[in-house]
């Protein structure tokens, strides 16, 4: 285990997370040592020199918990220990030591709303029966109908179909997102004596924060007799609009706001205090609750990440979440990319009406992305969300411009999305296909063997080995937009410019660095000032379509 006494030298600022750029690192995807085709804790230790010279300030670890990967490892089997295919924990102590040696922050994964089925506390709720203390631990009930054949009420999963599986002996239990995800019942006192223990089990590692998986929906109304909702789709996260808010059965309860609220005691009683995030799909009133200082301090901006490419809509939706931010006390948080979404290389560049699945579903070729045109406009985006104020999340393989594999074949998909829903929904698998660090080998020095998904061969291409150095990459952009971010950050204020010709973004930083995206289909004239950094070629002068501008004075 990493020694305590070092850990108060990790960060000395305690606000180090509030203009953060951190790096999402999918384990299973990221680098393979061993050559088994899957990430490791291993491998991404060998790799941390990338991070280190791409210059973000802290990497988050995905789930690297024992799971049998029904939903990707967010299905955690032990929430306290590693993946013997993924590694050990003392493997987890040695990528702790380097990162913080390299001055990088560790940022964990924390699932608490469901467990894997192959947890210890759900096998024994199988075998002690209806009415135990084990199955307290959950959400079981009894059926309706005439047999107890029919599901408790019509809440449905995230992924598909009811979100109620029946057991042998009779009940049902509740699972939110897969079948093979019971979720937790937050009103048992061991579930939260349990969780307290796993934010102490890693903080005394040496980890500096925490990002909480499906922070909303913990607690559930579970009074009876349990109430339908009358329509499937209010049983989705985006319809909690349609219900006043703090009412709807199990997402975003004003309750969970207690359990918050207890576990910050637990992070701050560490020098420095453990940061955390939430990932609530909230709308953004309601987000700034879970960032209040008191509580987890900072939440993810889901609005920004689902903006369309127009610079009015962009601009509302910025200004109204550092509104949103400040209001909480928090900072603002950007992110354009996740595991969970397709990558911006190539969804900024759908129309507005894509069916995103049907988009999936065809292979991306209806409609077809032009792939040059959209690294140019994924580029553009990045410029402008690292010159915002707030913390930066990156996901894994954006700094090298990858675009969605959308054409894996159905016979390869790993996500239990395609299953559960009969097939009809593609899933999350494009976004995950493992990196390429090399242009050959048998995964593009993924590893020495292959990938547990099929990298396209135009991976060669967008590999670490190609950018590396090579003048205009896009590799080579994020290094030097973050090596001056550091350099001119200050303050987490914007002023907007006036008088700025249509389809244009412009704002001013500290110390007079201004930002300029051009969203329009014309080039516009470039403003006074020095240029710092350009996310494409000027034209003649002029800032073309679909390109950012940093400008000094």
């Amino acid at each position: 285990m990493t020694d305590r006494s070092t850990l108060d030298l990790s960060s000395r600022d305690p606000d180090w997370w509030r203009q953060a750029v951190v790096y999402q690192v999918y384990p299973r995807s990221f680098a393979d040592a061993d050559g088994d085709g899957l990430g490791d804790l291993r491998g991404i230790t060998r790799r941390l020199t990338h991070l280190s010279a791409l210059g973000v300030d802290a990497l988050w670890l995905s789930p690297f918990y024992p799971s049998e990967l029904a939903d990707g490892g967010y299905d955690v089997a032990d929430p306290r220990d590693v993946d013997p295919r993924l590694g050990t924990l003392d493997d987890f102590d040695a990528l702790v030591a380097e990162a913080h040696r390299l001055g990088l922050k560790v940022i964990v994964d924390l699932v608490p709303n469901h467990s894997s089925h192959q947890h210890a506390w759900f096998q024994e709720a199988l075998r002690a029966g209806p009415g135990s203390a084990a199955r307290d631990r959950y959400v079981f009930r009894d059926g309706r109908g005439e047999h107890g054949e029919l599901p408790p009420t019509d809440w449905q999963s995230v992924f598909g179909g009811s979100a109620w599986k029946r057991v042998p002996d009779g009940q049902w239990y509740l699972h939110l997102f897969a079948p093979e995800q019971p979720d937790f019942n937050w009103e048992n006192q061991e579930v939260r004596a349990d969780h307290r223990t796993t934010l102490r089990f890693w903080s005394d590692r040496g980890v500096d924060g925490f990002r909480v998986d499906v922070a909303h929906a913990l607690v559930k109304d579970l009074s009876e007799p349990l109430r339908d909702l009358g329509r499937p789709e209010l049983s989705r996260e985006g319809a909690l609009t349609a219900l006043p808010p703090g009412t709807h059965p199990f997402y975003d309860r004003d309750d969970v706001h207690e359990i918050y609220r207890d576990w910050r005691k637990i992070l701050d009683a560490y020098r420095p205090p453990r940061m955390a995030v939430a990932e609530a799909w909230v709308p953004g009133a309601r987000r700034a609750l879970y960032a209040r200082p008191d509580e987890l301090g900072q939440a993810f901006n889901f609005e920004y990440l689902e903006a369309g490419w127009d610079a009015g809509e962009l601009r509302q939706v910025i200004t109204d979440s550092l509104a949103t931010a400040r209001a909480a006390g928090a900072s603002a948080t950007w992110v354009l990319s996740n595991h969970d979404v397709i990558r911006h290389a190539s969804r900024l560049m759908l129309p507005p009406d894509t069916d995103l699945n049907a988009w999936l579903l065809s292979g991306g070729r209806a409609p077809a992305v032009d792939e040059a045109a959209g690294l140019r406009r994924a580029r553009a985006a990045t410029l402008l969300m690292l010159a915002l104020p707030g913390s930066a999340y990156v996901y894994q393989g954006e700094e090298l411009g990858l675009p969605e594999v959308a054409d894996l074949p159905t016979e390869v998909l790993q996500d239990p999305i395609w299953e559960q829903t009969g097939r009809v929904r593609k899933g999350r698998d494009g976004c995950r296909v493992p990196l390429p660090w090399t242009t050959d080998g048998p995964s593009y020095g993924f590893g020495p063997g292959g990938a547990w998904l099929p990298q396209p061969p135009g991976f060669a291409s967008y590999a670490v080995a190609a950018q590396e150095g090579a003048e205009g990459s896009t590799l080579e952009l994020y290094r030097t937009a973050l090596r001056l971010r550091r350099k001119l950050l200050d303050g987490e204020e914007l002023t907007w410019a006036a008088d700025v010709p249509d389809g244009v973004l412009q704002f001013d930083r500290c110390e007079g660095w201004r930002c300029v995206t051009n969203l329009s289909a014309t080039a516009v004239s470039l403003p006074a000032g020095e240029v710092l950094l350009s996310s494409a070629p000027l034209e003649d002068g002029r800032i073309g379509p679909d390109t950012t501008v940093w400008l000094g004075r």
